[in-house]
């Protein structure tokens, strides 16, 4: 039985019901019905069903929109509850697809006997946003300052590296209390691969994972989902926590300006996102972790998020249905992920995918749009 969590269930509805509005316009925009005459090679209704990674939930809900208007026999429900729950799930071959943001480990892959494919549909910036009534947007934090917020040992707003940092900022005396994923969760997989690769203090004090011991001293507060998070940030004055760049900005959060390697401070947009992106090659595995890109443009904290797909689809409509549904995203998908605060892919990308994705199905051929 799949794994549903409650709050993450009521928040996607929100969700949901909100990209059905903006989704449905993005849709026709970008897609509309398919030509006359063109035809799937499917019998009937199919219906597909994903769960996983909270950070590109908005986007596949968008995607599933825009789909189902193109091909009304298709329906995908993709349900937001965290990297962990959607590899278990894959893994156990309770899904037709996943979706991770640190796609799958070595050791885990031959548990799946149908086989996997780790296609990263998309990218996005994780972004550390925080609930200070009368502070600007774009509140510088240094490498050794937010590492010393999430370990526990900068512990108010007005600490004096703070302050250096901003001046004619009117910093609160206020403590600082940080909003963590209480769920497995890629997203903090990825931020915490950041932390440790920037301070081995760290690294070698709580090191990176899905899950992570949190630190005992100062106010740290858990919560399932981006969702969660950024719920959580929105009601707790002096909070700060992380979360993927679209649910801050759907959500009108404020967001830090973070120091990259270059030493420049950057603020999170798409265009920061991509110049990271094109700073790091995407190796033949299709798994890039970009822990601390190079660039003065790059923003420090940026990953690809995957779709786990299965080799093998023993139902022929079903493997047809992904298929076009990994087209979908490829092509009209990338069109929508800028609105919604994602990165769109280079095409060489794109490329890679598609030629990865086309064994899914032997009666169907993934077609990419320039």
């Amino acid at each position: 039985m799949l794994k549903r969590f409650g709050l993450a269930r009521r928040w996607m509805s929100f969700v949901t019901l909100f990209l059905l509005v903006a989704g449905l316009t993005t849709a026709c925009d970008f897609g509309g019905q398919p030509p006359e005459g063109s035809k799937l090679p499917i019998t009937g209704e199919v219906s597909l069903t994903g769960l996983g990674a909270s950070f590109p939930a908005p986007l596949y809900q968008n995607w599933a929109v825009g789909l189902n208007r193109m091909h009304s026999n298709i329906r995908v429900d993709y349900q937001s509850q965290g990297s962990g729950a959607g590899i278990e799930n894959f893994i156990q071959g309770n899904v037709d697809f996943a979706a991770s943001d640190i796609a799958m480990k070595d050791e885990d892959i031959p548990k799946v006997q149908r086989g996997v494919l780790m296609l990263p549909m998309t990218a996005g910036s994780i972004v550390l946003t925080y609930n200070l009534p009368g502070v600007p947007e774009g509140l510088k934090l240094s490498r050794d300052v937010y590492v010393g917020i999430f370990s526990g040992q900068i512990r108010r707003w007005n600490d004096p590296k703070i302050v250096a940092l901003n001046p004619g900022v009117t910093l609160p005396d206020q403590g600082i209390t940080v909003v963590h994923r209480s769920d497995g969760s890629g997203t903090t997989a990825v931020f915490t691969k950041h932390l440790s690769a920037i301070s081995p203090a760290w690294q070698k004090a709580f090191g990176e994972g899905t899950t992570i011991q949190w630190p005992k001293t100062g106010s740290f507060v858990g919560a399932k989902g981006n969702e969660g998070v950024t719920a959580q940030i929105q009601q707790t004055p002096g909070a700060i926590g992380y979360v993927e760049f679209g649910f801050a900005r759907n959500n009108k959060l404020t967001t830090a300006a973070l120091q990259n390697k270059a030493g420049e401070y950057v603020i999170p947009t798409p265009e920061s996102g991509a110049a990271t992106l094109a700073a790091g090659a995407l190796p033949e595995n299709l798994r890039a972790f970009i822990s601390d890109p190079e660039g003065k443009e790059s923003y420090p904290i940026v990953t690809y998020t995957w779709q786990l797909q299965y080799q093998k689809q023993p139902d022929a409509n079903k493997a047809v249905g992904l298929e076009v549904w990994v087209e979908y995203g490829l092509n009209e998908g990338q069109k929508a992920a800028p609105e919604l605060g994602y990165i769109p892919l280079p095409k060489v990308v794109r490329e890679r995918i598609a030629k990865a994705a086309d064994t899914m199905s032997d009666k169907y051929t993934i077609t990419l749009k320039d």
